[in-house]
């Protein structure tokens, strides 16, 4: 028996205080989930993911996460131990990882990084499901595979660079972790920063010690982080190093599609089109392809080549309808040349400038 008898008391009231704020916050939780699922249910088909690209998106964050996640953490511990900070590198080799705790904390709802993400995921479903063409010549080599061996320095290097960044895009089998997250800088720097916050919130009182080493390791990840790496990079570096001539680029646009490599075709568009990789990414993935038939058109390519292409970006997307795609043929390839470049000329402004235009236009009050 408590020598306090108000003891027992005193503690069921705690424990009804804390139960009544307990379901309070559900009834604020239940809200804002109805909220979100009246949104959901609401959303246009076409501005919805589909189970694919949310399951990919998905795995992919917490793909990176965990990737920059490692990286920190195992070289804080490594300065920590050195440091003799036992306590410290028992705490923060806690394996429950942060992914959780940075969802909730809406930091991932960067929209930067999640058009980036979205983009991506996207960009490497097409790439998979597109249509498996045997060659005419069993004996010939892939594209990429050609220039590897292709007498020009320049070019050969390029080829190889763009194996070696796919080789490294892909995740290890043993961890399910990727080797880095192939993200554009800036992006990576916000991700690290990130992750390095979530990694002291988790051990808790650490001090300048943890201080010091999880801004260090950070750090460490930055330097050694190189944009140029990227596979989008590599691709783009090798169109330019083909530089492919009028009569050489349906060729290769159609061949890279049939070998699957989607990157390289975006790439190969973007050089000849004069435009940053992110924005024929964009015009590759729109399934509407308004401006993707005008900037086939405006490279001059005839209906076979727009025909091949259009056909194997319907079979990869079910978003594409091939028998509309079929239907309009005819009205695309009647576009000249000129008028297609005249009406994507607007795509060849500074980026800045044509995103305030954009907008400007979105804040616009209806008339």
């Amino acid at each position: 028996m408590s020598d306090n008898p108000t003891e027992p008391r005193d503690s069921l009231a705690a424990g009804a205080e804390r139960l009544l704020a307990r379901a309070a916050a559900a009834e604020v939780r239940a809200y804002r989930g109805l909220t979100v699922a009246i949104d959901d249910f609401f959303l246009p088909e076409d501005c919805r993911l589909d189970e694919r690209t949310r399951s990919g998106l998905a795995g992919l964050l917490r793909g990176l996460v965990e990737t920059v996640e490692g990286e920190v953490r195992e070289h804080a511990v490594r300065l920590l131990h050195g440091r003799g900070e036992s306590r410290l590198v028992i705490a923060l080799n806690d394996p429950t990882s942060i992914f959780a705790r940075l969802v909730q904390s809406g930091l991932l709802r960067d929209p930067d990084l999640m058009v980036e993400l979205i983009a991506r995921v996207r960009q490497e479903l097409l790439g998979a499901a597109l249509p498996m063409h045997a060659p005419d010549d069993p004996e010939r080599p892939s594209l990429i595979n050609r220039f590897v061996q292709h007498p020009d320095r320049v070019v050969a290097a390029g080829a190889m660079a763009v194996l070696i960044a796919g080789s490294r895009r892909r995740t290890s089998p043993d961890t399910g972790q990727f080797t880095r997250t192939d993200l554009p800088a800036e992006l990576h720097h916000r991700l690290v920063w990130w992750v390095a916050a979530a990694l002291r919130e988790r051990v808790g009182e650490g001090g300048d010690a943890l201080d010091m080493a999880l801004s260090e390791a950070a750090q460490r990840s930055l330097a050694a982080y190189d944009e140029g790496d990227r596979l989008e990079a590599t691709a783009m570096r090798f169109a330019a190093a083909i530089d492919a001539q009028p009569q050489e680029l349906s060729g290769l646009l159609v061949e890279s599609l049939a070998d699957k490599r989607i990157v390289l075709f975006i790439a190969l568009l973007g050089h000849a089109l004069g435009v940053p990789y992110t924005l024929a990414r964009d015009i590759v993935l729109d399934p509407r392809a308004e401006r993707l038939w005008l900037s086939l058109r405006a490279l001059d390519l005839g209906r076979e080549t727009i025909a091949q292409i259009g056909y194997a970006l319907c079979e990869a997307d079910p978003r594409r309808d091939l028998e509309d795609f079929a239907d309009t043929l005819d009205t695309i390839t009647q576009v000249s040349a000129q008028a297609a470049r005249e009406a994507l000329a607007p795509l060849k402004l500074h980026p800045d400038y044509r995103a305030a235009v954009v907008a400007l236009q979105r804040s616009a009050s209806p008339e």
